[in-house]
């Protein structure tokens, strides 16, 4: 692999998840996931990761990939990024605007106005959390 200053964030970033969520990684997932029957045999090992985390959701953009039928199965689920984002929003709201207010102010180089960063957001699929945050926009940026 050739080293860059992206790669470079990349890996300090993974070092910090892992230290910040003892016990994130799930290993030994990959003699179940060359068992299981999936559309795309690309996501069998998340299924298998699923199971052995003993997950209840798989939030992903394929709902289509990942069957009811099958999931049942495991007592798992799927759901769309946004619809879970507007979840977690509905649990912890003081968690969830500090989440995003650190997400958005970490656009420093460059800076993005929040009107990008909204857009940006709906460019990635996610259509109901822009509108969620433009009404929380005083209480992330501080203005109107």
């Amino acid at each position: 692999m050739r080293w860059t200053p992206c790669n470079l964030v990349l890996v300090a970033t993974r070092a910090a998840m892992d230290r910040a969520v003892p016990d994130c990684l799930v290993e030994e997932y990959e003699e179940l996931a060359n068992s299981l029957t999936l559309p795309d045999a690309g996501d069998r090992p998340i299924l298998a990761a699923a199971i052995c985390a003993n997950a209840s959701v798989i939030v992903t953009f394929n709902e289509k990939d990942f069957p009811k039928e099958i999931l049942a199965k495991f007592g798992l689920h799927t759901r769309h990024p946004d619809e879970f984002i507007l979840d977690v929003a509905s649990i912890g709201e003081l968690a969830f605007l500090a989440a995003v207010k650190w997400d958005f102010e970490h656009y420093r180089n460059p800076p993005i106005s929040f009107d990008s960063y909204l857009a940006e957001l709906q460019r990635a699929g996610l259509p109901q959390t822009p509108a969620c945050l433009s009404e929380l926009r005083a209480l992330i940026v501080g203005d109107i």
